[in-house]
């Protein structure tokens, strides 16, 4: 069976990009800094020897080295081959290309190598920011804080909302604590 991993880091962000001819398809819509994804998991179970996991590329499976070396172990360990239409690899249990276990690594430690930079500019950009005076936090869009309110408004627990919504705790809990507060000033 063919299984597409497709892999974005925001619920805003799309996956048109990513497109894969597939039985199923996983997708998830959260960083890859680790492998706790609710569709990387589902995958995982799913799988069985013979099948295929396709992936766009190296960095929508994993963004470090480690992980993306756990995932194909993990999947080749199973009697499931890893496809990477971007760069053309494919790693099954034979391990018969060394040249492919080469480029593995390689392109996972740039992978890895490109968020940490991105992560480091932006800490330097929020560092700057604050001390100007303007940084305000990360803005959250108004289709899911309105999704939010109402799922807050019908009962649902606020880990429920973002487990279901896919966010933090921290950012549901910030737009509940900024629709009370505006609730009572509406008052």
């Amino acid at each position: 069976m063919r299984l597409a991993y497709i892999r974005v880091s925001t619920v805003e962000q799309n996956t048109d990009r990513q497109v894969i001819e597939a039985d199923k398809t996983f997708t998830d819509k959260v960083s890859g800094a680790n492998t706790n994804r609710p569709a990387l998991k589902q995958l995982k179970d799913h799988v069985r020897s013979g099948d295929i996991v396709i992936c766009h590329d190296i960095s929508r499976l994993a963004r470090n080295l480690l992980d993306l070396k756990e995932l194909i172990t993990f999947f080749t360990g199973k009697g499931v081959s890893v496809q990477f239409i971007k760069e053309a690899m494919t790693f099954s249990s034979d391990k018969s290309n060394p040249m492919n276990e080469l480029m593995l690594n390689l392109l996972g430690a740039v992978y890895q190598f490109e968020r940490d930079i991105m992560k480091q500019r932006q800490a330097e950009g929020i560092a700057i920011a604050k001390k100007k005076g303007v940084y305000v936090g990360r803005n959250t869009s108004m289709r899911l804080k309105s999704s939010i309110i109402e799922s807050y408004k019908s009962g649902t627990s606020q880990r429920n909302i973002a487990r279901d919504l896919e966010t933090s705790l921290s950012n549901v809990q910030r737009v509940i604590k900024a629709h009370k507060n505006k609730a009572s000033y509406d008052l």
